[in-house]
């Protein structure tokens, strides 16, 4: 495996839009979460981590996070901050690169780091040190609603990141009143959907879990469900 793998264009955003049930793309999508806290106060470095490197352990190792943080999402960042300079773009934020790229076939490559950026930011915000189980409130009654209960939802969670083929993203989303399931491949992000609201994500990328799991991609997604998920950042970002 080689950090960042993301540098190539040629996406299909048509995919995405079939599996959210959406009609187009929203450059003006609100923002999903804080910028303070999704992305580094200057956006085109890598934004912290919310936990120490340790932190996510046994579930996800201090050695895996020291990989996909430290070269995969920082050298996502990279690749931006070297594209930027005459792109027009200069001076906006992630969010807003990210938006604007991606209805512009000839910035293909820079949308898919600033979108595997912004893709890690949320992913990193969605765990937490002793996460994990059923979420409650108002969360927990949408998942009631939209799926028949949290054990509907965990399997439909689990089996459609699990069946994610090849690189992408497992989604809980908000659309309308409504919450399900979708899965995003390489860089593609429900930023670029306004009326698509991300609520939490899974990385199914084989760094993200390849050496504490191997091919064992079921185990790293229910582990994520069972011991990480930080339900009190999913709840803020429901509308």
């Amino acid at each position: 495996m080689s950090a960042p793998e993301d540098t190539q264009p040629g996406l299909d955003r048509r995919e995405f839009l079939t599996l959210a049930g959406v009609a187009g793309v929203g450059l003006l999508a609100p923002t999903l979460f804080p910028l303070s806290e999704a992305l580094a106060a200057d956006p085109l470095e890598t934004a912290a981590l919310p936990y120490a490197m340790n932190a996510l352990e046994p579930v996800i190792s201090a050695r895996t996070l020291e990989f996909h943080y430290g070269k995969h999402h920082a050298g996502y960042a990279a690749n931006v901050k070297k594209m930027i300079p005459g792109s027009g773009l200069e001076g906006r934020s992630m969010e807003d690169i990210v938006r604007v790229t991606a209805v512009m076939p000839d910035k293909a490559a820079l949308f898919n780091n600033a979108a595997q950026c912004y893709n890690h930011a949320f992913y990193w915000k969605c765990m937490k040190p002793g996460g994990g189980g059923m979420p409650t409130g108002k969360l927990m009654s949408a998942i009631t609603a939209s799926f028949g209960g949290y054990d509907a939802f965990r399997k439909a969670f689990l089996d459609g990141s699990v069946g994610r083929f090849g690189s992408g993203w497992g989604w809980l989303v908000q659309e309308g009143g409504k919450l399900k399931f979708v899965s995003t491949s390489n860089a593609e992000t429900p930023l670029t959907h306004a009326a698509v609201t991300p609520l939490l994500v899974v990385d199914v990328w084989e760094h993200a879990y390849y050496l504490d799991y191997q091919n064992r991609r079921a185990d790293y997604v229910g582990a994520f469900l069972d011991k990480l998920v930080n339900w009190d950042f999913v709840a803020a970002n429901m509308k």
